[in-house]
């Protein structure tokens, strides 16, 4: 399948009006942790707008009025300190157009795997940064809307990780829709500093310093996996119609651990642990005031023996995510106990042992709206040349999919992803 997408030159879009604000906004020390990472967002609608382009520019334009930081550049101060510099210089913007109609791209991505990986397919979607790049100089956010034969859309976002999380940047994409839609005023008030998301356990922040250290993992097998919704109800026992205890999140969760560990682990290795590390809302914890946008996430770990969790009843892996779900709130108990080197311990967990997972489920991505309804599909891409840990991003909002999770994975190298591709596919038999 050739897919040919012809984009506009890239444009600047600024605040629609002047904004007299502080021209100076400091980073959270969880913020300086992602600078200059880069996080990308895909959107697809299926019905048609009036002009999509122009008008999701309009609405971005009259966002960035309200979301003004988004607008500025990463600066730094005398003391070596990052921080936004509210300059008003605007985000990049590039229209497009598919010489395919929205479902043969998505059926594109989703027969993996391919000769074309859904990352070379999505790239053309979204405005990338220069490799080259220290994020200095860069505009903070690039937008992309690719228009299709059918009428459809996607919309492709790709920012500094270090100025919003995806919470706040699927809060922001709320707010351009609904000036999209010629609402007044954005529903949510952006807060974008705010001392209590500033009160980070020292132990997460020296983990997380210690992991942009390690050298990232190569050649790491790009998989697009559906788990369907008849397996996530069988493991979480609700075919009787009886509410279960079992999250989702658990479900997938335990099959990817427990496919994963069963795929790389050696004979010998049964005894060794094996690390669940998964990302955490942590505004709740950190009361942390509504409409924060800044990053406000954390990470913990559940931790098993490899051969417990490979050859296990499924049940009791889920378990083992649970307990470990539990004891979140004793990251921000500062009487608690917390050994620094327990945490450090997070980022020196190795290929063989340890398995990153991300959930975007009901980040806000899903109810974005620019006039034609609610996203249909939210989808990410990444290159893996920086990825640190075997990752996967699971719980990709889907509404074609009833109910099944999609799940974004870089999780094992060429050598075990057959392997780990078998034994998904055990689970629905």
């Amino acid at each position: 399948m050739s897919i040919v997408v012809s984009k506009s030159l890239p444009v600047v879009v600024r605040p629609s009006e002047p904004v007299t604000t502080a021209r100076k906004i400091m980073l959270s020390p969880m913020d300086k942790v992602y600078c200059p990472v880069p996080a990308r967002v895909l959107l697809a609608f299926e019905h048609p707008i009036d002009e999509p382009a122009e008008t999701i520019k309009r609405g971005l334009s009259q966002a960035l009025v309200h979301y003004y930081p988004i607008a500025g550049r990463l600066a730094t101060d005398d003391d070596g300190d990052i921080y936004i510099d509210c300059t008003g210089e605007g985000v990049t913007f590039v229209s497009a157009s598919a010489n395919y109609a929205m479902k043969d791209i998505m059926s594109s991505i989703d027969q993996q795997p391919s000769d074309v990986p859904a990352t070379a397919v999505l790239l053309e979607l979204t405005v990338n940064y220069s490799a080259e790049g220290d994020g200095r100089t860069d505009p903070l956010l690039l937008m992309q809307v690719t228009m299709f034969s059918c009428g459809g859309f996607i919309v492709g976002v790709t920012w500094n990780h270090g100025f919003a999380d995806g919470f706040g940047m699927a809060q922001f994409l709320q707010a351009v829709g609904e000036l999209a839609r010629q609402l007044p005023t954005p529903s949510v008030v952006p807060v974008r500093w705010d001392e209590s998301a500033q009160v980070m356990p020292p132990s997460l922040l020296a983990a997380y310093h210690q992991s942009v250290r390690c050298l990232p993992l190569p050649n790491l097998v790009e998989q697009n996996i559906t788990i369907p919704w008849s397996l996530i109800k069988h493991i979480r026992g609700d075919t009787d119609g009886k509410p279960s205890s079992c999250t989702m999140f658990e479900a997938v969760a335990a099959v990817l651990w427990q496919c994963r560990t069963r795929a790389v682990m050696s004979d010998d290795r049964s005894n060794a642990p094996t690390m669940l590390y998964f990302t955490v809302n942590a505004r709740k914890y950190t009361g942390a005031k509504d409409g924060y946008y800044g990053n406000c996430t954390t990470t913990h770990k559940a931790v098993a023996k490899s051969g417990t969790v490979a050859n296990g009843d499924i049940m009791d892996v889920v378990g083992v995510i649970r307990r470990a779900k539990e004891q979140i709130p004793e990251q921000f108990n500062k009487d608690a106990d917390m050994a620094i080197g327990d945490q450090l311990s997070h980022w020196q967990a190795g290929y063989g042992n340890a398995l990153l997972l991300t959930s975007w489920r009901n980040l806000g991505f899903e109810d974005v709206d620019f006039g034609g309804g609610k996203s249909s599909r939210v989808m990410s891409h990444m290159l893996n040349f920086n990825l640190r840990m075997p990752l996967c991003v699971a719980c990709l909002p889907c509404k074609r999919e009833q109910g099944a999770c999609n799940v974004l994975s870089f999780c094992v190298t060429d050598h075990h992803a057959h392997a780990f591709f078998q034994q998904i596919a055990t689970f629905f038999t």
